[in-house]
């Protein structure tokens, strides 16, 4: 014999109590807006996520987007046989939904950092967190009709608006408020708390009459598990990321924080080599420098583009205070304006102290002025005309850094130049990524620059390449051949000689075909997504 749920004292008969009758509709829209704020969160995260790991943010984003929404149309049409029983199955949905989404970052941080399955671990929770998302609305509106009915439309109107509002607040929450205050891995969990809440207090009562006693002591111990999961997590979120970005590191990690731009990382090993100390900076994974040989890449970069009048210097990034270290050892340079994307970066290279050694305190001298700004942005209404520019910025292995390698960014650059001034770019590895470093020089060469490039090997980073270049037109230099300034300090590693081979490139790492990268054409993108993440 089977059993028949009774109505609970002061059940109307459709599953809802009386005691909460006046209340009932606005707790279901309150209960979408919640579940919507929720749901674009997560959605948020893995994108979030998967840019910062992986790099390719238009990609991630894609993923996310397009198997979640379709897996919201499979949720919705599974949700149909479970409408004769929504209230248990909506929390059942919200439960399940929670549990997964709060665990969603930490799970796929770990797969990242251990298994190496992250492609396939990400479709697998996209597709299950919108297989759940979808299956709400269809029951919610079950739900929304029991408390009164009225025609398809207006119900459809008033549950929409609710989702839709709902969205916007999860979408302003998550980098406004989650991000700075929670980090990736709590504001996921606390999230999953609130969504989970959500599900159960109108469960619990404005609909607790449908449930019977089973139900409710079942709904009650589910609720429990769920909330006690997401707390126990949340309280060891800080040392699982610990533990795991120590995994992504072959170095013991010292120094860690996610500022508002990227991932900052440092670490330090026993190096046989220099002071027996290996320095490394890492943004977003990739690597910035090692202290045993940062000076030939930053001697390498800045020397040559200062073979001239520098009495006025631009430099883009930089941030670690390397590059202007080098530039600040010529008495005769009177300015240099650094603007720096990430005030974390900076703060970093004035506090810690084997950093500031390196960068013998440059950010302390009168004759740098510092902006934090993005150089796109700044150079749109740049002031003055500088002698020599030194751009230093991130690999364009994102979206985000894609368009600082694009002919509208050197043309902006041109006119921050003045008469035959010299620019020099780090363009990468013509040996990991040969075609990204040719697309680089070609973009340079669009927007109306004669380019030499040159190359030098790098330990740490491998046979790295850099594009001198002067402006064409009238008043330009003449073409640009990289060499050591008469006036340079004492160099360890850039010598005349060594930029006279660092101009030649065997046939096989020779300029290739490529087209310019351009803002709505990012070629460098293309050609580099795979190719920095190789080496």
């Amino acid at each position: 014999m089977s059993a028949v749920a009774v109505p609970a004292p002061g059940d109307d008969g459709a599953g809802i109590d009386r005691r909460y009758a006046r209340l009932a509709r606005p707790a279901v829209l309150a209960a979408v807006f919640v579940c919507a704020a929720c749901g674009l969160v997560y959605e948020l995260a893995l994108v979030a996520l998967g840019s910062y790991l992986i790099g390719d943010t238009v990609g991630q984003a894609s993923i996310v987007l397009g198997v979640m929404v379709f897996a919201m149309g499979v949720g919705a049409l599974a949700a149909k046989p479970l409408q004769h029983r929504a209230v248990v199955a909506f929390a059942a949905v919200e439960l399940t939904l929670a549990l997964l989404g709060g665990l969603s970052v930490l799970g796929l941080y770990a797969a990242f950092a251990w298994l190496d399955l992250y492609a396939p671990a990400l479709v697998a929770t996209a597709f299950v967190l919108g297989l759940l998302i979808g299956a709400e609305i269809p029951l919610l509106m079950v739900l929304l009709q029991r408390i009164r009915a009225q025609a398809a439309g207006s119900a459809v109107a008033d549950l929409f608006a609710a989702d839709y509002v709902g969205a916007l607040l999860g979408g302003l929450a998550f980098p406004f408020l989650l991000i700075p205050f929670f980090g990736q891995l709590r504001g996921a969990l606390l999230v999953g708390a609130v969504n989970a809440l959500a599900g159960i207090l109108l469960v619990g009562t404005v609909f607790r009459g449908d449930l019977g006693r089973r139900g409710r002591a079942g709904v009650a111990l589910a609720a429990t598990v769920v909330m006690a999961t997401l707390a126990g997590a949340y309280l060891v979120a800080a040392d699982f990321e610990v533990t795991a970005r120590q995994q992504l590191y072959r170095d013991p990690v010292v120094h860690a924080e996610r500022s508002r731009y990227q991932e900052i990382v440092l670490t330090r090993a026993v190096s046989p080599v220099a002071d027996g100390s290996d320095l490394r900076l890492y943004l977003d994974g990739d690597l910035q420098f090692s202290s045993v040989d940062e000076y030939r890449y930053h001697e390498a970069l800045v020397h040559p583009a200062l073979s001239g009048r520098r009495d006025r210097v631009l430099l883009l990034g930089g941030g670690d205070g390397l590059a202007l270290r080098e530039v600040l050892r010529y008495p005769d340079v009177t300015s240099v304006t650094v603007v720096e994307l990430d005030p974390a970066v900076v703060a970093l290279a004035r506090a810690e102290p084997d950093i500031r050694a390196l960068n013998g305190a440059a950010f302390d001298d009168p004759r740098v002025r510092l902006v934090h700004a993005d150089a796109f942005a700044w150079l749109r209404g740049a002031p003055g005309v500088f002698d020599a520019v030194v751009v230093d910025l991130p690999d364009p292995d994102q979206t985000a850094t894609a368009k600082l390698y694009s002919v509208e960014f050197y043309s902006l650059l041109r006119q921050a130049l003045g008469p035959q001034g010299r620019m020099v770019v780090q363009a990468g590895s013509p040996y990991f990524a040969p075609r990204a470093f040719w697309c680089i020089e070609a973009s340079v060469r669009q927007a109306g620059w004669t380019t030499r490039p040159y190359h030098v090997d790098v330990p740490s980073f491998g046979d790295w390449g850099f594009l001198l270049a002067v402006a064409d037109g009238e008043g330009a230099g003449p073409v640009p051949t990289p060499q050591v300034p008469a006036e340079a300090p004492a160099l360890r590693f850039l010598a005349p000689e060594v930029l006279r081979a660092a101009q030649v490139f065997p046939p096989d790492r020779g300029p290739v075909p490529v087209e310019p990268s351009t803002l709505l054409d990012p070629r460098v993108l293309t050609y580099s997504r795979a190719a920095w993440r190789g080496y």
